[in-house]
Formats: C-alpha cells, structure tokens, sequence
C-alpha cells in the first residue's frame, strides 16, 4: 500500500514509524513532515490546510490510505473530499470532526447523548457574558468556541480573571474566529487522563489510558502547552475500569453520530476529568494527541494499518489490539521560552547515542534536515520515548535518553509520569 501521512509534529513520526513496521505498507509519504519522518518516507512540501493540494498528490502518488494527524485537515473537510475521491482515509468527516472543531458543537452532542460533562453556557454576546460572569461562583473555565492551538482555555479563579479571559476572546479577538463564541462552564476538580479509542462508525476498539502534561512548568506550573510529555498506563484509570469508562463517554457518541447519518470513523480521544462523582468529558478530539500518540504506538504491538483499514472499511467488529505490558513514558525536549518566543535552527546531538538503547525511541517533532543535520525547527523539538518493565524503570529510562541529547536552549521538564508513581 502506498500510505500518506498529513502533519509535521511528533505525533506524525511516530504514526510514520509504526506504519512503517506494518508489511501492508509500501510506500510512506509525509505532508510536509519534519527531520525524522525524512528517514521513514519521503517528506512532500504541503502545508496541512491545503486541501486541493494533499488531493493532489494522494491523486499523483496512487495512495491507497490516507492517514490524518492534526485536526485542522478533518476540520477544514479533507476526509470528504477524499471520499469524494474514494481515497480511503483514516479520519472523520467534517461534521463529526466538529467534536474538537466547535466546543460549542461538542458540548450540545455530549448532552443529548448523556455523556457526563461540566454544567456549561454557551455565549455569542460579549455583554451577556460579562453579565453572566457577574452572578457566578469561581473557578470558572472560559473556553474559545473554536480551534485555538490549545490556548484556548482559561480556568478563571476569580472575576477579574475572568473577565480579562472574556475580553481577550470576544473583544481583542485573540484568538481570531475561534472566540467569537465562548463556553462558560463549571471547573471540574481532580485527576485527568487521556482515553482513545478506534472507531468505524459503528464499533470501537479501545487504546490503553494515558495522562498529558499540558503546563510548561514542573509540577503543573505555567502557561498551558500542546504537551510536554506524557505516560501509558495511567493508574487514575485502570485497565479493569476501561469498558465500564467506555460507555459512559465514548459509546454514546459513536451511536449519537451514527444515528444521525454521520458516522465517526478515525481515533476518538476523550479527555477526561476524574472527579469525585466519577469521570467526565473535559473535551474531545479527532485524532492522536501529541504526544500521547508517542507512549501508546511504543506499547502497541497489533499492525496498526489493518487496524486503520478496518475502521475505514467498517469491519472492526471482532478486531482486538495487543498491547505490551510495559509501561510507556515520553518527555517532550523543547525550545526554551516555549510556548511564547523562542530560538529554532539549533543543532542537535545526541540522538543516536539516546537510541543505542532498544527500548528508547527520539521521535522528532520541530526539526528539519539541513546538510545531513538535524536543526531545531519549532517548540516542541523531540519526544524521547521508552518504555520499562513498570512506570519508574520506563521514567528513569526515559530521562537518562534525554540527558544524552543536546541542542542550544534545551528544555524540558522532569516530572513527568509523577502523578502516577504517585499511586
């Protein structure tokens, strides 16, 4: 099969990597990918919201399997127009893909499908808003309607901070189109976790549990990031919970849309918060998360294009994914002054000497290849995966991989997979 990769982070080397051990796969391009994803396929000069253009070239280059990482292709309708096409691609719909496109959208499918969420408001006037926020009790969490990198978030512990929060959105536009509609809901408290499953529109087959670190800082400290790092198993969700969770927050979705003509096919991801009435949905996504992608795919051992393939072709009933019973942690190296300003076009070392280990895998996220270097080229650089007999072999493994790697202005945090040995 010639294969396509949409996206450029390190979500999508690992998906390049993982798909690249499956005997179905021939052919591995990459939209536009980066440094590491050069080595696995061929990188092509496409940026992820070019639509015509990724049809294009899954026309040219006879793809047979079209695999989207980011949301924005999904959101912007790149899987319809392939379908058009009968290109199969692993990724919803744009209509389902509103699940992390509109949280607006995503709040109203989650009530009238009874899945457990936050109490929430949703705003198009700045002035009722502000006049809502006013009668409330805090913390508040004020939400950006639409897609905002995810920054668009801010847990608000009083008014004042909400109210900046509110102007920031609807008034100074921050975040362009996306805060012209917010959500006000209620600040679930407790631990999260990240649960994803495989879906063909009708059945699903579940992925481990796994918990992201979102603030820059040790400790949960900081401005809020894509992510810098993450752990699989996570123990807040145990593996004998895993159905019980399943339908309470992603059965009901999947039949919802199915129900509706819309059927979801692609990995849904729901992020959750365990709270003292039990779990509910912070929000959902439409793909991998990065850098969750990174520990689960190192877990993995089922040939994940079969998979892919069942879920585009609606044969996924009986399908089962086997996984490794070690643990899995990866650490996010970044740029430092992510994710505010930072410097790229450092060079790197050290990766080679991370990977003499079998059980560590450096996979690239801002970077590209320069003269046979590897330069820093974004934020968030590399993902330093490994895995361990249990969660503290695989942590200490993990840092000890990333200590042999260097660049200019390297950072990272060091307390990932914590909150779990912490259980």
């Amino acid at each position: 099969m010639n294969i396509l990769i949409v996206g450029s982070g390190g979500r999508e080397h690992s998906l390049a990597w993982k798909i690249s051990r499956s005997p179905l796969a021939e052919k591995i391009f990459i939209a536009p990918g980066n440094g590491g994803t050069a080595a696995i396929g061929k990188n092509i000069s496409i940026s992820v919201d070019d639509i015509p253009g990724i049809l294009k070239l899954a026309r040219d280059k006879k793809i047979d399997l079209v695999v989207v990482g980011p949301e924005l292709p999904l959101v912007l309708g790149l899987a319809d127009a392939l379908d058009r096409e009968k290109i199969p691609c692993f990724g919803p719909g744009s209509y389902a893909a509103q699940l992390e496109g509109s949280k607006a959208f995503s709040k109203f499918l989650m009530a009238e499908a009874e899945v457990p969420t936050a109490d929430f408001k949703v705003f198009e006037d700045y002035h009722q808003a502000a006049d809502y926020l006013k009668k409330q009790d805090f913390p508040l969490v004020i939400k950006a309607d639409g897609l905002a990198a995810g920054k668009g978030v801010i847990v608000a512990s009083n008014l004042d901070e909400a109210l900046e929060a509110l102007h920031d959105m609807m008034v100074k536009q921050v975040f362009g189109k996306a805060g012209e509609i917010v959500i006000i809901e209620e600040a679930l408290m407790g631990e999260e976790a990240s649960f994803l499953a495989f879906c063909d529109g009708h059945d699903f087959v579940l992925l481990p549990s796994s918990q992201d670190h979102k603030r820059i800082g040790d400790n949960d400290t900081g401005p809020n990031t894509g992510g810098m790092g993450a752990y699989s198993p996570a123990p807040v969700l145990p593996e004998e919970l895993y159905n019980e969770t399943a339908e309470l927050v992603i059965r009901p979705i999947i039949q919802h849309l199915e129900g509706m003509g819309r059927p979801f096919r692609g990995i849904l991801y729901a992020g959750l918060m365990f709270t003292s009435d039990g779990p509910k949905v912070l929000e959902y996504n439409v793909r991998f998360g990065d850098p969750e992608c990174q520990p689960l795919l190192m877990r993995m051992e089922s040939d994940i294009v079969e998979l892919m393939m069942a879920c585009v072709e609606g044969r996924l009933r009986g399908s089962g994914i086997s996984i490794k019973s070690e643990a899995a942690v990866c650490v996010v190296l970044a740029a430092d002054g992510y994710p505010r300003k930072y410097q790229a076009g450092h060079v790197i070392t050290g990766i080679e000497d991370a990977e003499q280990d079998d059980r560590v895998k450096v996979f690239q996220a801002g970077t590209r290849l320069e003269n046979g270097r590897i330069l820093t080229n974004g934020g968030r650089v590399l993902g330093v995966t490994a895995l361990g007999s249990d969660l503290k072999e695989a942590i200490e493994r993990c840092y000890t991989a990333a200590d042999k790697i260097n660049f200019i202005d390297k950072y990272l945090r060091r307390d990932i997979g914590q909150k779990g040995l912490n259980r």
